[in-house]
C-alpha cells in the first residue's frame, strides 16, 4: 500500500512537472521588426511590415510552436522618399499586389519544428495571404529572448500576380520576380 502511494505521488508530481514546462511567450511587437526585399530585373525595393501579435511555444527551452499576426495595412517603403514612396506603398497596398482593403491580416502559424542545433530549428508553417494558405519552410534562430529568421515567400503561390513572369509573357525589363525575403527580428 505505501509503494502504491509513492508510485501514485510520482506519476502526479511527473505529470505536474510536464505540463508546467510548456510556456508561451508573447512577442514584443514594438521591440520586433519585419523587413522586407522584393527584387526585379532591375533593382530592388525594401521596407517593413508590423507584427500585429505574435507568440511562440516552447517545452522548456525547445521550441515547440508559434503564430503570428501581421498587419498589411502597415507595408512601408524605406529605400524610396517623398511621391515615388507613396505611389509604391499605395501599389503595394492595392488589389495589383496585397489588397490589403479586403485581405489587412496575413497570418502564419507554426505546424512542425525539428532542432538543428543549440540555437537552429527547422521551422514548418501554414501562411495566409490574401486568404490563400500554402506551406512554407526556413530555419529560425533561438538564443535567450529572440530569435531571427529570413523567409523567402513565392507571392505568386498567393496570386499576387502584378508583374509575375510566372503569369505574364514578354515582361522583360519590367518583371518582378516572383520571390520576396522577409528578414525576421523577434523579441519576447
Amino acid at each position: 500500500m505505501k509503494n502504491l502511494k509513492t508510485l501514485t505521488l510520482g506519476i502526479l508530481a511527473l505529470s505536474f512537472y510536464s505540463f508546467t514546462t510548456m510556456i508561451d511567450k508573447k512577442v514584443d511587437t514594438e521591440q520586433s521588426t519585419v523587413k522586407w526585399v522584393g527584387k526585379k530585373v532591375t533593382g530592388q525595393h525594401e521596407g517593413t511590415i508590423k507584427l500585429e501579435s505574435g507568440s511562440l511555444q516552447f517545452d522548456g527551452k525547445t521550441l515547440t510552436g508559434g503564430n503570428f499576426v501581421i498587419d498589411m495595412t502597415s507595408i512601408t517603403v524605406t529605400d524610396l522618399e517623398g511621391k515615388g514612396k507613396a505611389n509604391l506603398e499605395g501599389h503595394l497596398k492595392s488589389d495589383d499586389f496585397f489588397g490589403v482593403e479586403k485581405h489587412n491580416k496575413a497570418t502564419f502559424t507554426v505546424t512542425k519544428v525539428n532542432k538543428l542545433d543549440d540555437k537552429n530549428h527547422d521551422i514548418s508553417g501554414n501562411l495566409i495571404i490574401k486568404g490563400i494558405t500554402k506551406p512554407i519552410n526556413f530555419t529560425m534562430a533561438v538564443e535567450d529572448n529572440s530569435a531571427t529568421a529570413k523567409v523567402i515567400v513565392d507571392r505568386s503561390k498567393f496570386d499576387v500576380r502584378y508583374g509575375s513572369p510566372s503569369f505574364f509573357n514578354d515582361l522583360k525589363d519590367k518583371a518582378i520576380y516572383d520571390d520576396f525575403e522577409l528578414f525576421v527580428t523577434l523579441s519576447f
